[in-house]
């Protein structure tokens, strides 16, 4: 893997039961990105968190990425049990387990626990059982505990749905922060204004890659009215495909071994995409 590259993908096929979500996936995501990951509804943004972090084996390809420890994932906050009686402050040490293992104590990082409360917000919470928090509340939270795991990668899946408007101001913030601090960060959305202010670069995904590139070029009316198309003919209930075929087989399914791309806005269909840095294009596939 190239020296400046965070995570690298090399005809990523990702799936369950041997039916892709995402397809042939190539590109560099280079250390230090402010990345945003949209896509219509089912587009395989939280596949490809799961994939990149190691929860889904990859179906064909390759993924090249740090080790563990140096990854923090977030998944969607609808994805965890609040229902579970812990405190607040138990909630972020979890994210100390890596350091610790399951029987060394947290009590000695006390201190680091609590300054990543106030950090965030929620000087005073410690205590409360994470069942008792709103859900801009639990998301403050869940960004203490990401404070903590200190993670050189962040990989966020919705970090903002169903919070109020003053956390997800605090928490751009913090993303802002750590990107200045020279962090990779992948943050899979669905606001598109929030992408356009504070994401320098996109990937639009509808199961395959439609573009990838600064945002500016990425969301056009275009790219946009592709990834819907794509993703709504996609068949649900497709095997994987093969490596030698036409290019698409009408259900949104390429069979070439890497997807044929088109810059975004000039149309010269069939050219490759920069593998080592597809950050420097707005690729519409």
């Amino acid at each position: 893997m190239s020296t400046d590259a965070a995570i690298l993908l090399r005809g990523l096929t990702l799936g369950y039961d041997r039916h892709p979500a995402v397809h042939h996936l190539h590109g560099t995501i280079p250390e230090g990105a402010l990345l945003a990951l949209v896509g219509p509804n089912g587009a395989g943004k939280s596949t490809l968190l799961k994939g990149i972090v190691g929860e889904i084996p990859c179906l064909e390809g390759g993924i090249e990425r740090p080790r563990k420890d140096a990854i923090a994932y977030l998944p969607q906050a609808a994805e965890i049990d609040r229902s579970f009686p812990i405190r607040v402050l138990d909630l972020v040490a979890m994210g100390l387990w890596r350091r610790l293992g399951p029987w060394r104590s947290a009590r000695p990082h006390r201190d680091a626990l609590l300054a990543a409360l106030t950090a965030v917000g929620l000087d005073g919470f410690a205590d409360r059982l994470i069942g008792t928090l709103s859900g801009g509340q639990f998301q403050r939270a869940l960004f203490a505990r990401l404070i903590v795991q200190e993670a050189r990668v962040l990989l966020l899946d919705e970090p903002f749905t169903g919070i109020d408007g003053r956390t997800t101001a605090d928490l751009i913030g913090l993303i802002r922060a750590w990107h200045a601090e020279g962090r990779t960060i992948v943050a899979a959305l669905h606001d598109l204004s929030q992408v356009r202010s504070h994401f320098p670069h996109t990937l639009l995904l509808a199961r395959e890659p439609v573009a990838w590139g600064p945002t500016d070029r990425v969301l056009t009316p275009r790219n946009l009215a592709r990834a819907q198309s794509l993703s709504e003919a996609w068949d649900e209930d497709a095997a994987i495909c093969g490596r030698a075929g036409p290019a698409a087989d009408g259900h949104g399914h390429s069979h070439a071994p890497a997807p044929t791309h088109a810059h975004a806005d000039d149309g010269n269909a069939g050219r490759p995409p920069s593998h080592d840095h597809p950050h420097d294009h707005g690729h519409a596939a």
